[in-house]
This record gives C-alpha cells, structure tokens and sequence, in this order.
C-alpha cells in the first residue's frame, strides 16, 4: 500500500479540484478493509471520468486502479470475478478471450468496473451493466466484508448505489456465449427513425442513434446476430471521418460566447460526418464499444420511459429550435435503450427506458452551458431520471418524485453507513443530509 499525504485530487477535465490529507493506492482486499475502518470519510476514485462531483471532497481518498486483478473463472457457468478496480477494456477483453460477452456493453472501455456499476453505467438494448452482476465483495463502513449475490435482498439496492453502501471489493458476472453483429450506419430523418420505435427496438438485436440537433436528423446505427463467418460487404466510410474530433473542437471553440453559432457547426457537421452509410461486423465489443475519449467533453444523461419519449423528444426540439432559446446543443446527442430491472436506484428501475445524452466539447464553460439547464428541465417535468455520473442540478426533492425506492434506499444508507462515512459534500446534497 502506497500513502501520499496532503495533496490536490483533479478530475479528467481538471474543472474538479479537491484538497485530501491522504491518499492510498491498494493493491488487496485487506488494504481496502483496513483503509475504510481506519478513515472517519472516505471516497474511491478510478480514471477520474465522472462528471460528477462523486469521487473526492473528502480527507481520504482510495486510489482503486491497482486493485484491478481477475481473481477466477468458472467455465461451466460462464462466470468470471474480478477485482473493482479493472478497467472495463480488460475485463471485456478477458471475457472475450473465453468465448464470452457481457451482453450489454457501455460506450466506452476506459473506466474502472467500480465506478462503472456504482453510477448505473449501460449501452444499448439491453440492461444496466450492473444488472449481469452475480455476486459482489462488499466492504462495510465498519471494514467487515458482506457477499452478497443475486437472489440477496440488498442486491437491488447495491447495484447502483454510486458508493453509498460500501466499497466493492471483488465483482462476479455471468457472461454468455460470444456473437457477432452485422453493423449498418446511416443518416435518417427525425420523423424516420422515431416512427415506430418500440417496433425497431424489437427488430434489430442492437439500436443506437446519434441525434443532430438543429439538423433535423439523426445518424442511426443497427445490428443483427449473424453467424460468424457470414460475409459482409465491409464499408467504413469515407477516410476524413477520423478528423471529427478534431474540426469539432475548431468549430465549437468559441460557442460559449455566441451559442447561435452551434447550429451553423452541427449543420457543417452533420453534412461532413454523419452523412454516409456504414457497414461491418464484429463482435458487440469490436463493433460498438469506442476505444477511446478525449477529456474535453462534459456530460450529461437523462432517461425516460419509452411511452413518454415522444412528448419529451417533441418538446426539447421545439425549444432548442426555438432562436430566441440560449440552449443550442452540441451533436450528437446519444439516444440508446435500456430494458427495465429491479435496481431501486436504477434509471430503467420497473420501465423500459430512452436514455438521451447532452454534450458539451468546452469543458472549461460546462458550468454556463445552457443546454444542460434546459435539458433537465424538460426531462423532469415529464418523469425523466439523470445518470449519477453525469452533470445534473436535482437534488433529494425531485428524486423522491422520480424513484418509487428512494426513501427506502436513503433509510437503508442510514443504517449501513450511520455516520456518513462514505459522503462528500456533493452526495450530502444529493440525499438532503447534514
């Protein structure tokens, strides 16, 4: 175990700043037991990619990604137990290299598992990461550890529990057999790619779009189950797409100052880089999961049912398009879906589940962002739910209204952590806590 004392936590963006007192890189279970019994406030950190003020703000803090081993595999059940500390690309990668999958994959493979299923991390048509968690390695406030597996009552409480009930130590999934998609790609019209939408998520076995603000238009991407060695006609599109991040950074450099100009970029963008088809395969990793991210976006999520989408996609476009609105929306925003489960504090908690995301490239001006204020606002007036990892404003009030279980959850909380060892002043707010 290594401790650093006195020092400054900054986040990926470096837009979160926090003084600690000490910090620890562990590398074992017993090092974490002893660091949380020890510590009057404690917080676990991995890769530091949250947009939230989750990970820090108090004088202790555990440096998690060393702690980052696969401890076994059971071949006969598909199951493979790790330590929390993994970064999802060698998890996956290790899956994969048994044959297996974990059948819903989130957008990208450089957070650590613990971070990952604490926030409610997911990709698209199918469930919550955390939902194919089969046991977990608790460690308690008081250092004790707690197993707990999928048939326990505390299990829907503590697959997203964005680190309020314990550390995760150890993590076991249960994977299935490995499959490959055939990917297409293409441009669609809003009114194309949102008619009959519950029908489309039946179709195709994965279904994400990418919506354009301001274009009127949407870059919609599907997959089917095929067998491995079917052919495809490969088609990855014209060679400049890679600059994209690039000419976007260019282009939304200065629509802090005239956020006008975002329309007049997403146009230029859409036109240049979502405009052409696409076609390969791969398996759900190869071909869904991005490989990489750069650290100027900021984030933000929120979710919906599927039945009250159409209004709250009706609404948000007829207030971005709206001139006289400050909110306009950088692209593209990330329409996935997630199918409902039992997670008290999950965003799919009893409903099948929209997620949108908003984006911001200029991360040093989130704080001003408009378009996070104005997203928001619409998704809770119609019900909608925020990533815990993500940027949102909505406190213990409005979660009370949004989750059926959070009173329940924040009594549960209580009793484990009676002290509120495991909250920051960010969380205290979140929870209406002193």
């Amino acid at each position: 175990m290594n401790k650093l004392k006195n020092g400054v936590w900054v986040s990926w963006n470096e837009n979160i700043k926090h003084d600690y007192n000490r910090l620890y890189e562990i590398t074992s279970e017993a090092e974490l037991q002893e660091i949380i019994k020890n510590s009057k406030k404690v917080r676990t950190f991995g890769n530091k990619q949250s947009s939230a003020d989750i990970s820090a703000g108090v004088d202790a803090l555990i440096d998690i990604r060393n702690y980052n081993k696969i401890i076994s595999y059971n071949e006969n059940d598909r199951l493979i137990t790790v330590q929390s500390g993994i970064k999802l690309v060698d998890l996956i990668e290790a899956v994969e290299s048994k044959g297996w999958c974990i059948p819903c994959l989130p957008d990208i493979n450089t957070v650590t598992l613990g971070g990952a299923l604490a926030t409610g991390t997911h990709g698209t048509s199918g469930q919550l990461l955390a939902s194919y968690v089969e046991n977990i390695r608790l460690v308690l406030a008081d250092g004790s550890i707690k197993d707990v597996d999928k048939n326990d009552e505390l299990m829907d409480a503590l697959r997203v529990s964005i680190g309020t009930l314990g550390v995760f130590s150890t993590v076991t999934f249960k994977c299935e057999e490995n499959y490959t998609l055939h990917i297409k790609e293409r441009p669609e019209k809003d009114a194309v790619w949102m008619s009959n939408l519950k029908e489309k998520i039946d179709q195709f076995d994965f279904l994400r779009v990418l919506w354009m603000p301001h274009t009127g238009k949407g870059y919609v991407i599907t997959g089917d189950k095929i067998p491995e060695n079917q052919p495809v006609t490969v088609n990855n599109g014209p060679s400049y797409l890679k600059y994209r991040r690039d000419v976007s950074k260019i282009l939304y450099k200065y629509t802090h100052v005239l956020p006008w100009l975002t329309s007049v970029a997403n146009k230029i963008l859409a036109f240049a880089f979502f405009n052409s088809e696409k076609e390969h395969k791969g398996s759900l990793y190869q071909a869904t999961v991005t490989k990489s991210r750069g650290s100027t976006l900021e984030l933000a999520e929120w979710t919906i049912g599927i039945d009250n989408f159409p209004a709250v996609f009706k609404e948000l476009k007829h207030v971005i398009n709206n001139w006289g609105n400050k909110a306009f929306i950088h692209i593209p925003m990330d329409v996935r879906f997630v199918k409902k489960d039992s997670s008290w504090l999950s965003y799919a908690y009893e409903q099948d589940t929209v997620t949108v995301g908003c984006v911001s490239r200029n991360a040093k001006t989130a704080d001003s962002y408009e378009a996070f204020k104005t997203v928001e606002n619409i998704f809770i007036k119609h019900g909608g739910r925020p990533h815990w990892g993500k940027r949102f404003k909505a406190k213990d009030k409005e979660f009370d209204t949004l989750y059926p279980k959070w009173n329940d959850f924040k009594k549960l909380r209580q009793e484990l952590d009676p002290t509120n060892k495991f909250l920051n002043n960010y969380l205290k707010k979140v929870f209406n806590e002193a």
